[in-house]
């Protein structure tokens, strides 16, 4: 069986890598270079995809023994990842750019053309598990990515491995010392790759410009600062408001809808942000036979959100979610997936979310 191996030049890649040569298969390795202008070196945990990254993965690649290759995605990222987050910002929504590129790049750009070159299949460190096609949670709550893998289909998911989903990642550090890989100790990139700086709103603002505005009481109407651009905020975020006067009671105000047609952001109360129904679309079913009808689930409406029980429901390109305990700071462009037990059934993509 020939695989591909995506190596990112990381710990978790690298181990997956080898656990395939292990397993017997026949594996490439390929970095993805997604940067137009990539540095030369990270900075601790921030970011990715530098020339260091790239290195790393080659060296990684050479302890296995096995091919490597560098692809250039570049344009295709940029496309796909990154002016789509620019743009759902643009529009009032927080998007997931991992998500994203799970979708869009790794298991649809790569994953086609690993196919067209004769490979069976793609291999990645994910922190997820594969069980009769279904896909699980990792053994490692921490670290679990299902989440952003959710929006794959089943036939991405019949091409895809995941090693690392029976692993912790203590264990996978050991496992890489273990084999003499020098991305052993490499630390985690926890940050939106393509802004190194951690400065998302100052990325934001170099590509959509300075556009004030109001943000106003919601139930009051009371304008209560300034901001240089609603595509700065999202859905109950506390911090960084700004405003010039308190609350009334001393509370706290968060951020409960933004309204980029003319530039307002509604700040209230944290009881304010309570949901129970979430709608989303572009639904992808993975996990099961699509449902004709209601089914009780559990449901996680952010990357590193908590599962709520809740009662979902498919109609055409919908998918509702009626929650049995209500959420707060629930974001539009965000996911919301479903799953029974640590098995994912299907996700898409939030749209509106009300009381």
């Amino acid at each position: 069986m020939r695989v591909l191996a995506a190596m990112s030049g990381g710990v978790d890649s690298a181990v997956a890598a080898a656990r395939a040569v292990e397993a017997g298969l026949d594996v490439t390795g390929v970095h993805l270079a997604l940067a137009r202008n990539p540095a030369s070196h990270r900075t601790g945990a921030r970011g990715c995809c530098t020339i260091e990254d790239s290195r790393d993965a080659r060296r990684a690649a050479d302890v296995l023994g096995i091919p490597f290759y560098v692809w250039d995605m570049a344009d295709r990222f940029h496309d796909d990842v990154i002016e789509d987050f620019i743009s759902e910002y643009a529009a009032g929504r927080t998007p997931n750019p991992c998500l994203r590129c799970n979708e869009k790049i790794k298991f649809a750009a790569v994953l086609d053309r690993a196919v067209a070159l004769g490979f069976d299949a793609v291999v990645t460190g994910h922190h997820a598990r594969l069980d009769g096609g279904v896909l699980r949670r990792s053994v490692d709550p921490a670290k679990d990515q299902s989440y952003v893998l959710a929006v794959l289909t089943r036939e991405q998911l019949d091409r895809a491995m995941f090693p690392l989903g029976d692993s912790t990642k203590e264990q996978v550090r050991a496992e890489a010392a273990q084999r003499g890989l020098s991305v052993a100790d490499k630390p985690d990139s926890h940050d939106i790759c393509f802004i190194a700086d951690g400065d998302t709103q100052g990325f934001l603002r170099s590509r959509l410009g300075s556009q004030a505005g109001d943000i106003v009481d919601a139930e009051t109407g009371e304008v209560l600062g300034k901001h240089d651009g609603a595509y700065g905020f999202t859905v109950g975020q506390r911090k960084g408001l700004a405003l010039t006067r308190p609350a009334p009671d001393g509370r706290p105000r968060y951020v409960l809808s933004i309204t980029p047609v003319n530039n307002t952001v509604t700040v209230g109360s944290a009881e304010a942000l309570e949901v129970s129904t979430v709608e989303g679309v572009r639904p992808v079913w993975t996990g099961s036979a699509v449902p004709d009808g209601p089914i009780e689930c559990h449901v996680q409406l952010r990357a590193h959100g908590r599962p709520i029980p809740a009662v979902v429901e498919l109609a055409g390109d919908r998918l509702t979610a009626q929650l049995r305990t209500p959420e707060r700071g629930v974001a539009a462009g965000q996911a919301i997936v479903a799953y029974q037990g640590d098995y994912v059934l299907g996700s898409a993509t939030i749209t509106t979310a009300g009381a």
